[in-house]
């Protein structure tokens, strides 16, 4: 037997490979489906079944051209109801893999259809539980996601369900089991997720805030105390899940249409289309398309995506590193935005080569920043999240987290200069870019952020507060 978890980082998510004498299943599998199917042709197996844990909210799976492409059933747990053809298991069924079992355990409370698959050896013995989002290392899954689809619930009915979930499917489960989650650090999925992705039931059990004796009042306020918004993405996505969508291959061959730089300023104009440059920020900064917007590719390029595009169906135009288009559309298309319409061919340099008119952004060191406060009183805003902030930050600066741009734009004054920073520079490019599409002409970059102004030991920081979660 073969138990593989494929990670992916940018999206802290985690699709399993599982095979046993030649058949093998693959569950919450992503949007891109060849690796899955190369994976089980390689190995001379048969992809048996596509498990289901849920109605994801925070990726578009590989479902329905995983099954279309395989043959392989898709299957949900109880109370599921997709708009195509699938097993829509009872509480308990078992699913024969090769020499192995998989046993339906239904666990709603993340969302009503969220089931785990509890996989038993050759042997009859439990050995792993796939527990979608349901239980995390070091979490479980937060329970007001499903209420932006189900108007009926409430996060506190949602949380317990979980509860009772936990401790009647879960909880009793033996101590030696691997936990298999959906997620890691990183996903807005959760708020306290660890940054291991496997781990036993029985440490769960010990360092897991949420499987603490405790009762159901308890739990609940616990689990749902200090929740930031979601994504807007997020209900969007999980409509996507349950209805349907294009297949991946349609949308990456639009996707790949090639612009020289007047087509490319053609079809900017005539569609409306957002002009996104996934190039390093630092090099983003030092040139780019008027009105472009970066998010990095090498970053958390799919959440910030869906956090600050607001509409799935927007038209985007591409500027990328050369050779990398294909990747970017597809990790756009992890997230629901499948109406990429071409990339500008050559990239930036094309641009600037063709003589079109260009932008930038000027960006400075912590070491400079240093300089500048000796010389002047300054504006410094610091973009990252209000936990970040609260747990350390510069004296004089203004919070104005990324997550909430709009409110955070409405704080800042167009006519004056202000010198942003992140963490580490990533998400101040981003808040840079959308800004100066918007007007803002006077914003300093700190190459670095709070990272390098913390260690450049030249700035007045408030008392480091330990966070308390993830946020």
């Amino acid at each position: 037997m073969t138990v593989e978890q494929i990670y992916t980082g940018c999206l802290a998510q985690g699709t399993y490979y599982i095979e046993s004498e030649g058949e093998a299943v693959i569950i919450d599998p992503l949007r891109e489906v060849e690796p899955y199917i190369k994976k089980a042709k390689e190995n001379n197996a048969v992809i048996k079944y596509v498990f289901e844990t849920h109605f994801h909210a925070d990726f578009v799976s590989g479902h329905l051209d995983l099954s279309k492409k395989t043959g392989a059933p898709i299957v949900y747990g109880p109370t599921a109801k997709p708009d195509f053809e699938a097993i829509i298991a009872t509480d308990g069924q078992e699913f024969k893999v090769g020499k192995v079992v998989f046993k339906i355990l239904h666990t709603p409370g993340h969302t009503m259809e969220s089931t785990c698959y509890l996989l038993k050896d050759e042997s009859g013995k439990d050995i792993g539980l796939f527990s979608g989002d349901t239980l995390f290392i070091g979490d479980v899954g937060r329970p007001d996601l499903a209420q932006k689809v189900n108007n009926e619930l409430t996060q506190d009915k949602l949380a317990g369900y979980l509860y009772d979930s936990l401790h009647n499917k879960i909880l009793p489960l033996n101590d030696d089991i691997i936990v298999y989650p959906a997620h890691g650090a990183g996903s807005a999925c959760g708020k306290n997720m660890s940054k291991e992705t496997t781990d036993t039931l029985g440490h769960q059990k010990k360092v897991n805030y949420a499987l603490q004796p405790m009762s159901k009042n308890e739990f609940i306020k616990a689990v749902t105390k200090d929740l930031v918004a979601p994504p807007a993405y997020f209900p969007l996505n999980v409509m996507m899940n349950i209805h349907g969508y294009e297949s991946i291959d349609k949308v990456l061959e639009k996707g790949q249409h090639a612009f020289d730089p007047n087509a490319f300023e053609t079809a900017a104009n005539e569609t409306g289309a957002l002009v996104l440059d996934t190039r390093d920020p630092q090099t983003f900064a030092k040139g780019f398309v008027p009105n472009s917007i970066n998010i990095g590719i090498d970053g958390s390029f799919a959440p910030w995506v869906g956090t600050l595009i607001p509409d799935i169906k927007q038209q985007i135009l591409l500027i990328t590193d050369e050779g990398r288009e294909e990747e970017v559309i597809t990790r756009l298309a992890r997230v629901g935005y499948d109406n990429t319409i071409g990339y500008l061919k050559g990239g930036f340099e094309a641009w600037k080569n063709a003589g079109k008119e260009t932008d930038s952004i000027r960006s400075i060191s912590a070491d400079e920043l240093a300089d500048i406060i000796q010389k002047e009183n300054i504006e410094i805003v610091d973009v990252r999240k209000k936990s970040e902030y609260d747990s350390e930050h510069i004296l004089e600066a203004e919070n104005a987290p990324l997550d909430f741009i709009n409110d955070s734009m409405a704080q800042l004054d167009k006519n004056k200069t202000y010198y942003v920073h992140c963490a580490g520079g990533y998400r101040s490019m981003i808040f840079n870019s959308v800004l100066r599409a918007r007007g803002f002409d006077n914003l300093v970059d700190i190459k670095g952020g709070f990272k390098a102004i913390k260690e450049s030991g030249k700035f007045k920081l408030s008392e480091f507060v330990c966070p308390t979660t993830q946020l």
